[in-house]
C-alpha cells in the first residue's frame, strides 16, 4: 500500500488529499486525448473532490449544509422524507429520478451452503417463502422497489417463460441432473398477501422444512442432527436492520432463532472472504455482456477459494459447464441464450432470498450544473458530461 499518487494517462491526475477524508482529482492541462471525438464534451471540471463519511446520517447533513454538490440517494426513506427542506422548495437543491438501463443483478441475502444447515434446497426455499417482500416495500421502503428475480434482472439475459429451443440444447444434457422446473418455466418468488405474515407461505415454509427434516420440537425448529436451528444475518450497515427484523419475525414464527450482527466494513470484509458467516447481503452486477467474471461469481473452483465473489458456495458442474457455454458464445444471441440458460439452472437451486431493485438513479445536486439533453443508456456519468455553471 501506498499514497504515492499512480502514473497515469487519463484526463484527471491525483490532486491534494486526506486519507479517510477526502480526494481531489485535478484535470491534466493539454491532455493528449481532449480532442479525441469520443470525448469531446466531457471531463468539464478543473477539480473533482470526493468527500468521505463514515456515517449516512452525517453525509446527509453534510450536502444539505453545501459541503459537497452531488448525491446519489441509496435510502428510499430518506428520499421519501428527508428532502422536504428550504433549498429544495426554492429551487437550490433540484431532485431527478434517471433511468438506469443496465443490468441490476442479484441482491439478496446468500446463504453459506458451505454450512450443512443450509445444503437442502427445500430449506433455502423456505427462507425465500418466509420473507414478505410485499409488505416490506410498502411499508419500509414507500413501494420504491421492484422484486429481484433473475441474476440478470433488468436485462435481454433474464429468463422469461419456457426455455427456447437454443437454450433447451445448452440444458438438455444436464437433463436429471437438474431440476425439471429448469425445463419449465423459471422459478420467481411467491407474492405474498402483502400482511407481513402470510399464513400460507409460512405453511409452506413449515412443509418444506418438514420435509428437509427440520422438525419442531417444543416450540424450536431441530436440525436433522437435533440441534436447534439458529443463524446470524452478518451486516456492517445498520441502514438494512428494519428489513432483517421483518424476515426474523416470519422466521421465528417457523421455529428458526435468528439474529444480527452488525460489524464494522473491516471486519465484515474479512468474515465475508473467510466464509465466516451464515447468512450475508450481497448484489452481483453483470455488464451488458457478461464474460469470464461468471467464473468468479458462479463455479465450484471459485467456491473454494476464500475472497472469491461465490460467497454462497455455489458449486454445480452443470453451472460450471453453463458458464463455460456463456463465455464461449460467438454472437449476441448465442450469448443471450446461454444467460438464459444460466440463469434457470442458478434460480432452481434457491441460493438466496431475492430482494429488490430499482431501475433508476436517484440523485439530488445544488443547482450549479449544466448536463447535455441526452443521457449515455448504461452510465450515469455525471462527472463525465456534466459541466459547473457555478458563477465565477
Amino acid at each position: 500500500m501506498t499514497l504515492e499518487p499512480p502514473l497515469g494517462s487519463g484526463p484527471y491526475k491525483v490532486g491534494r488529499f486526506e486519507p479517510g477524508r477526502y480526494i481531489e482529482y485535478d484535470r491534466v492541462k493539454n491532455w493528449w486525448g481532449a480532442d479525441l471525438p469520443a470525448v469531446r464534451g466531457q471531463n468539464n471540471f478543473d477539480v473533482i473532490r470526493y468527500e468521505y463519511y463514515r456515517d449516512r446520517e452525517v453525509a446527509f447533513e453534510g450536502f444539505t449544509s453545501k459541503s459537497y454538490l452531488f448525491r446519489e440517494e441509496q435510502v428510499s426513506r430518506i428520499w421519501a422524507t428527508r428532502y422536504d427542506l428550504p433549498p429544495v422548495r426554492e429551487g437550490r437543491i433540484k431532485r431527478d429520478t434517471i433511468p438506469d438501463h443496465t443490468p441490476s443483478g442479484a441482491q439478496g441475502w446468500y446463504f453459506n451452503t458451505r454450512r450443512e444447515k443450509f445444503k437442502d434446497r427445500r430449506v433455502r426455499e423456505a427462507f425465500i417463502d418466509a420473507f414478505d417482500f410485499e409488505w416490506v416495500n410498502a411499508n419500509i421502503m414507500y413501494g420504491a422497489y421492484q422484486r429481484t428475480q433473475s441474476v440478470f434482472e433488468n436485462s435481454d439475459m433474464m429468463a422469461i417463460g419456457q426455455p427456447g429451443p437454443e437454450e433447451i440444447s445448452l440444458l438438455e444434457p444436464f437433463r436429471g441432473k437438474v431440476p425439471d422446473e429448469v425445463f419449465g418455466d423459471p422459478y420467481v418468488p411467491p407474492v405474498s398477501d402483502g400482511s407481513g405474515q402470510d399464513r400460507a407461505l409460512l405453511r409452506k415454509a413449515g412443509a418444506l422444512l418438514q420435509g428437509a427434516g427440520f422438525a419442531v420440537k417444543e416450540g424450536k425448529r431441530m436440525t436433522p442432527h437435533g440441534e436447534v436451528f439458529s443463524l446470524e444475518f452478518l451486516i456492517d450497515d445498520p441502514v438494512s436492520l428494519p428489513h432483517h427484523n421483518a424476515f426474523i419475525k416470519n422466521l421465528g414464527i417457523l421455529g428458526i432463532e435468528a439474529n444480527v450482527r452488525i460489524v464494522d466494513p473491516v471486519q465484515f470484509r474479512k468474515r465475508v472472504d473467510d466464509f465466516d458467516f451464515d447468512v450475508v447481503v450481497q448484489r452481483f452486477g453483470f455488464s451488458v455482456i457478461p464474460g469470464d467474471t461468471l467464473r468468479t461469481f458462479f463455479t465450484s473452483r471459485a467456491a473454494a477459494i476464500k475472497g472469491s465473489e461465490n460467497v454462497g458456495g455455489i458449486a454445480d458442474p452443470a453451472i460450471d459447464a453453463l458458464v463455460e457455454n456463456v463465455i464461449a458464445a460467438d454472437s449476441k444471441p448465442a450469448l443471450v441464450a446461454a444467460c438464459k440458460a444460466l440463469d434457470r439452472v442458478i434460480r432452481s437451486g434457491r441460493y438466496w432470498v431475492p430482494m429488490w431493485y430499482k431501475p433508476s438513479h436517484w440523485v439530488a445536486y445544488w443547482d450549479e450544473f449544466g448536463r447535455p439533453a441526452a443521457q449515455p443508456r448504461y452510465a450515469l456519468a455525471i462527472r463525465d458530461t456534466w459541466w459547473s455553471n457555478a458563477p465565477g
